[in-house]
């Protein structure tokens, strides 16, 4: 007859671990954080002449003011960050930024609205 196996604590911990969804899911981020793979010298050069075109773009506009908008662009997606002064502003900085050659989506999510010194609605 042969003798149990003995696992080790921490082996019973990960065991227990493994199965619940979260643990899964930092397994999942982990590991994708991990297999980023680093852009080429010219891949980063056209992400940021991509960048430059929608500044351009972006402070040639007369009726919306875009100089506090910052722009960042990993393979073709445009990433707007930054303050602007009205919920049409977000909209038309989307709009123009999508319309730029060579942008294949615009994230816009991290554009805060600012109104009269005021971060959405709160004071500083």
């Amino acid at each position: 007859m042969q003798a149990p196996i003995r696992i080790s604590s921490m082996e019973a911990v990960c065991r227990r671990s493994a199965r619940s969804p979260a643990f899964a899911a930092i397994l999942a981020l982990i590991s994708a954080c991990a297999t980023t793979v680093p852009r080429s010298p010219p891949q980063s050069t056209a992400d940021e002449a991509l960048a430059n075109r929608i500044y351009l773009v972006l402070n040639a506009d007369p009726w919306y003011f875009f100089r506090h908008v910052d722009v960042r662009v990993d393979g073709g997606v445009a990433d707007l960050s930054g303050y602007v002064w009205s919920a049409d502003a977000i909209y038309q900085a989307r709009h123009l930024a999508s319309a730029v050659p060579g942008v294949t989506r615009v994230v816009t999510n991290r554009l805060e609205l600012e109104r009269n010194g005021l971060a959405n609605g709160v004071t500083r």
